[in-house]
């Protein structure tokens, strides 16, 4: 049943329409209900109910589309109430439910059949829709409440992967009316597939390097975190960017999650699932709400966008080190959390880290020939610009040395990529058999559940103390060890398996070892 209408063809006054929305807090859709009300007064249009400033512009782009489809905003008092009230609401997603309500409490659009739908989208002056972030974990929040969702015409695919979900993907405000007066019909959009994959470079352009090689499969496998040392040329940016085609594709479920926090950083391209593990490379002049996530929006910064991938560090001293010690507590709990005065917003973040640097500024400290006038000095400050609790983070570390020419140009080429990440499949099948449907790759696995021969374990134990390792030291070792006896497919840990992964925790040059207190004299 219709509203009542005045003799102007406006619904009487006090009439009040309501349109579903969403706001993000992380990567939750939170419901949020936008009421328009039209009542007798003095001409105004008002936005309440703790809108920031892109939401309360939203009162012009309506005005101006509404206008370019031949309609006036009725002179009098138009409320607009998002509830609830005490939610903050950010973005300009929330022009077209404004837009829906407003021309619902006008006549225009049937307010029974419109209060089944969540909308967003921004509103161009002309009544185009443009696109905007989180349509997919919108989507998704629709479903849940058993609603359809309206949403800009480009990004109809993306809304389709939520399910059996009605989706009005329009290119304007008129597509809309005339949809819901019946003299147009919006096809339902189809899921668009997933992203290609992009020819990765192949581990058997590397040559020599066996070291380093072994190191990037155990990583690649077990999920740990790697650091490569070397001078400039030697070839650490090039093993660090072999590592993603090492990486076997993300669960259904792991795809979902990774393409939610890139629909809502407006990088899901063409709504398409990410299905590889992303790669991550931000430049060393990144601050920290850059890789964190943060500013005026409270954004996924680079460790929730490279979250359930790689976030590569080249120049890692070069880093701020105020941003690179904010990495310390995501690396633990896989999740970062942006505080504010209004809200605490958390993102996933269980990135795998892999940084490279120069072992001094200049680069060739220990090259007599090459080394600047301040060694040893030099290496010592420059190491010193990473924290020690970081590097006690890191599980793998190898001193990358260059390959010489006449040894390069007559190396055979190393095993391929394929069949590295063959093995790195296997290693990763025994953790999911031996985790269950967890999933918790050996980079995060409980220590006192690893099957240890005793011989091993007290190994591990005498080389500790003589080491002085942290207790998380000793830990990321059992963990680095746990994944080469998967690599190995030997279901008990070894002493081999330990001395190998004791091999991988050596000291950085002119430096102590990561995660080592000197022992007391």
């Amino acid at each position: 049943m219709s509203a009542p209408s005045d003799p102007q063809g406006g619904l009487l006054a006090g009439t009040l329409a309501r349109v579903h929305s969403f706001a993000f807090v992380g990567i939750e859709a939170v419901p949020v209900e936008v009421q328009v009300q039209i009542s007798a007064g003095l001409p105004a249009f008002l936005v309440v109910g703790l809108a920031d400033k892109a939401v309360g512009e939203a009162r012009e782009r309506v005005r101006a589309a509404l206008t370019a489809m031949g309609l006036a905003v009725p002179p009098r008092r138009v409320l607009v109430n998002l509830a609830p009230a005490d939610l903050l609401k950010e973005g300009s997603h929330f022009d077209l439910p404004i837009a829906l309500a407003l021309l619902a409490a006008m006549g225009v659009l049937p307010i029974e059949e419109l209060a089944g739908f969540a909308a967003l989208g921004e509103l161009s002056l002309d009544g185009r829709i443009a696109p905007v972030g989180g349509v997919l974990p919108a989507a998704i929040g629709a479903s849940a409440k058993d609603l359809g969702l309206i949403c800009p015409e480009a990004q109809g695919g993306e809304a389709a992967w939520a399910g059996r979900i009605e989706v009005l993907a329009a290119a304007d405000l008129v597509s809309i009316v005339n949809h819901f007066k019946g003299t147009q019909v919006l096809t339902p959009p189809e899921p668009p597939g997933v992203q290609e994959q992009a020819d990765l470079p192949d581990l058997a352009e590397v040559k020599g390097m066996e070291t380093a090689r072994r190191a990037l499969e155990i990583a690649a496998a077990g999920g740990h975190n790697l650091l490569l040392i070397g001078p400039p040329g030697a070839g650490k940016s090039m093993l660090a960017a072999r590592l993603p085609g090492l990486l076997p594709a993300l669960t259904a479920a792991q795809a979902l999650e990774v393409s939610m926090i890139h629909s809502l950083a407006r990088m899901l391209e063409g709504g398409r699932l990410i299905m590889r593990p992303p790669f991550r490379e931000p430049h060393h002049s990144a601050s920290q709400a850059a890789l964190t996530g943060g500013g005026n929006r409270a954004l996924p910064g680079e460790i929730s966008l490279a979250h359930g991938g790689v976030l590569f560090l080249d120049e890692l001293p070069e880093f701020p080190r105020q941003a690179l010690d904010a990495l310390r507590q995501p690396m633990e709990t896989g999740r970062t959390t942006v505080a504010r005065a209004a809200a605490h917003v958390t993102y996933p973040a269980r990135f795998q880290l892999v940084a490279a640097m120069n072992p001094c500024r200049c680069g060739y400290l220990g090259d007599a020939g090459r080394e600047c006038g301040r060694a040893p000095r030099c290496g010592e400050e420059y190491q010193t610009r990473i924290s020690g609790p970081l590097l006690d983070r890191i599980d793998i570390t190898v001193e990358v040395q260059p390959v010489p020419p006449a040894v390069l140009s007559r190396a055979a080429p190393g095993e391929t990529s394929a069949v590295v990440a063959a093995r790195v499949t296997a290693a990763r099948e025994m953790q999911k058999a031996r985790n269950g449907e967890i999933g918790r790759l050996n980079a995060v696995a409980d220590p006192d559940k690893l099957a240890i021969a005793p011989e091993a374990r007290r190994f591990v134990e005498e080389a500790a103390e003589r080491l002085g390792f942290s207790a998380r030291g000793y830990t990321r070792v059992l963990r680095v060890a746990r994944t080469i006896a998967d690599l190995a497919g030997s279901e008990v840990l070894e002493r081999i398996h330990v001395a190998e992964a004791l091999r991988f925790r050596h000291r950085i040059p002119g430096r102590g070892m990561p995660g080592v207190t000197p022992p007391r004299q």
